[in-house]
């Protein structure tokens, strides 16, 4: 079923929004999504019903329990968990692979190795480089000049030491969507670990964490609709033998054992609903049906829009994409572009001036705009689709840059 567009932007209270008398262009969804008025609603209403500390005896207290529980169910169905016990909550996902990283310390050895990618958001890469400091090799996989990692030094670079890989599903810079399939299966033939950075491919994609088979996956609530929550998918039994950062009052099982203090619980809810607006746009006899059919929706008009600006931004004087393009390619619907003449700064301001929200930048994925050589020039201009832009969007966006590119 295509997406409805008409009902989709209805739930968003936002983008109602003017400045200048103009409507606003959100393309800033690779940074965080505008939320819908189901998850404000949420929120709202746990603040003014059932707000409380966890685990008492009394109605709030077992009302926050049981939203927190629904929550883990919500997201162990987005991404095709096994069940609510491996849904863990966070701050956000950089916190959270920051206690992973620190919990890896305590369990790896000199001489033990982990596997990252020259591609990957810092908070990907960041946790794990501090290894180095306890004596673990750190190896980075090479990004070619395509935007696409070097797969043959992924399988070099992999071998009996390797304890660790860490992959982002995709990229947040560029939009390329990485081989994790392949990387499985090389990290199965050594006895690796995987880890997912899932944060630029959850808006976009659905998951299915147990047929991947990845041991750990990480993504953020606020950038599929939701609000500020990192979420921590673990395999049952792969978080239970970390020696994580805890306190005497909490337990060694998953998923709590890596919950540090009280949890943002209106949050929460609102991840909940952030689910259940996805699993909206969706029809099947079941949840995860639902979730599934939602996302190749969603995929279908994201993926339509973003080619249609690939493509529009292509044919004008001036203008380079990074990264892949458009053509037998599953890619993410992020199009990254400089300009000849003027630094991605300066595009985007030109870009606000006319209420079309974009980011400049190297967007924390800094070292994959350095290894492309663009880090020194400002980085590139990143325009993201999301499920509630349209058709006339895109073309007012592709219309200004093109006057940009002229000015």
């Amino acid at each position: 079923m295509p997406i409805d567009s008409n009902f989709v932007r209805h739930q968003f209270p936002s983008l109602s929004r003017t400045h200048n008398n103009q409507p606003l262009i959100f393309l800033d969804g690779p940074a965080g999504t505008q939320v819908p008025e189901l998850v404000i609603n949420a929120i709202s209403k746990y603040y003014s019903t059932s707000n409380s500390n966890t685990h008492g005896a009394f109605i709030t207290a077992q009302e926050t329990d049981q939203l927190i529980d629904r929550m883990r169910q919500r997201m162990a169905a987005l991404i095709g968990a096994e069940g609510p016990e491996t849904i863990s909550i966070g701050q956000n996902t950089t916190t959270l692979n920051f206690a992973l990283a620190r919990a890896f310390s305590r369990l790896l050895k000199p001489g033990d190795e982990v596997l990252i990618t020259q591609l990957d958001h810092e908070a990907n890469r960041g946790p794990w480089l501090a290894l180095r400091d306890f004596g673990i090799i750190v190896r980075e996989v090479s990004l070619q000049a395509t935007g696409v990692l070097d797969y043959d030094d992924f399988a070099s670079k992999i071998n009996e030491n390797t304890r660790l890989v860490c992959l982002g599903m995709s990229s947040n810079s560029i939009g390329t969507v990485n081989n994790y399939k392949l990387v499985r299966q090389l990290s199965y033939r050594y006895n690796a670990l995987l880890l997912l950075d899932a944060v630029h491919y959850a808006p976009h994609f659905y998951i299915d964490a147990q047929s991947i088979g990845c041991d750990f996956l990480l993504c953020s609530a606020y950038k599929f609709y939701g609000p500020h929550v990192g979420v921590l998918y673990s395999k049952p039994g792969a978080l239970d033998r970390l020696p994580t950062d805890r306190l005497r009052t909490a337990g060694q099982t998953a998923p709590s054992s890596i919950e540090t203090g009280t949890l943002n619980h209106a949050a929460i809810v609102g991840v909940s609903a952030a689910v259940d607006f996805i699993e909206c746009l969706g029809q099947g006899t079941s949840t995860r049906e639902k979730i599934i059919d939602a996302y190749k929706n969603i995929g279908m008009h994201e993926f339509a829009l973003a080619r249609k600006l690939y493509e529009g931004l292509k044919k004008i004087p001036g203008v380079s994409i990074v990264g892949q393009d458009f053509t037998n390619v599953k890619r993410a619907p992020t199009v990254s572009f400089t300009m000849e003449g003027k630094t991605p700064e300066q595009v985007c301001e030109q870009l606000a001036a006319k209420n079309i929200c974009a980011w400049s930048g190297h967007f924390y994925a800094i070292h994959a705009i350095e290894v492309l050589g663009l880090l020194e020039k400002g980085g590139v201009t990143r325009l993201g689709v999301s499920v509630y832009n349209i058709d006339s969007e895109i073309n007012l966006t592709v219309e200004t840059i093109k006057k940009i590119s002229a000015s």
